[in-house]
């Protein structure tokens, strides 16, 4: 029998317990919620990115689309060229905070459909996105 001698672990070795500060990706290209839903994939595939973080006139953070839900749109029978990304928004508007920890975001977005949630300060400024590992 080997004794094996344990220490407890710092809180910030769980990773549940990590700020989503200091996972979230760079909150990418920011557009207007006003721009069209074939724009808004130009601007996506010229970013080389898979989602747009969407603002209003005051550049608050409205929603975030991704080019999967834009793609959907842009393909259904329903489609014109006058839908706007805030017609498309939803509930999409769900966002962290950068000092919530990762498992509460985690949670948020496992208990909505979500893939990914805008990181906001404290004056609802994006701060970066966090998305759930595939």
């Amino acid at each position: 029998m080997t004794l094996v001698q344990t220490q407890p672990r710092p809180a910030s070795a769980n990773p549940g317990h990590k700020a989503v500060a200091e996972v979230m990706d760079a909150a990418g290209p920011q557009v207007c919620d006003d721009m069209s839903v074939e724009v808004a994939l130009s601007v996506m595939a010229a970013a080389r990115t898979g989602r747009l973080v969407v603002c209003d006139q005051d550049g608050q953070w409205t929603g975030l689309v991704t080019r999967t839900e834009l793609t959907a749109v842009r393909d259904s029978s329903a489609y014109t060229d006058r839908v706007r990304l805030r017609d498309l928004l939803g509930d999409h508007g769900s966002f962290t905070t950068s000092v919530a920890t990762t498992a509460e975001a985690e949670h948020a977005m496992r208990s909505r459909p979500l893939g990914a949630l805008q990181v906001v300060d404290g004056q609802g400024s994006t701060l970066g996105v966090l998305a759930l590992s595939r």
